[in-house]
């Protein structure tokens, strides 16, 4: 969120490559984080269909990280690795992952109360 809005700053003083890119960066910026919230918000009332977006934002993550280090860029590189991996390990502990794959059975991705 805070480069989608570091970046509609830049792109209102007119210091952005183009305005109009830098309008559509915001705009995608913000939309992303909008729906990782929404993702973060099902992880938290543990809803089935929150799990693979969550997998998927950890696996992006990690290839960004990669990346980054590839570039030597240490400080940002090494964190979204650290991020990442624990994301994983959370996501795929024993526990989380009893909780995200309940009953097959409820259709609506509610976990009954034990």
């Amino acid at each position: 969120m805070l480069a989608a809005i570091l970046a509609g700053v830049a792109a209102l003083q007119g210091k952005s490559y183009e305005n109009a890119s830098g309008i559509a960066i915001t705009a995608i910026g913000i939309g992303t984080a909008v729906v990782l919230g929404y993702v973060a918000f099902g992880l938290a009332r543990t809803r089935r269909w929150s799990r693979t977006p969550a997998l998927l934002t950890q696996l992006f993550t990690g290839i960004v990280g990669i990346y980054l280090v590839q570039g030597h860029r240490w400080s940002w590189g090494v964190p979204a690795l650290v991020l990442c991996l624990a994301g994983f390990a959370l996501l795929l502990s024993p526990p989380s992952t009893r909780a995200l794959t309940a009953d097959k059975d409820d259709p609506g991705g509610h976990v009954a109360a034990s």
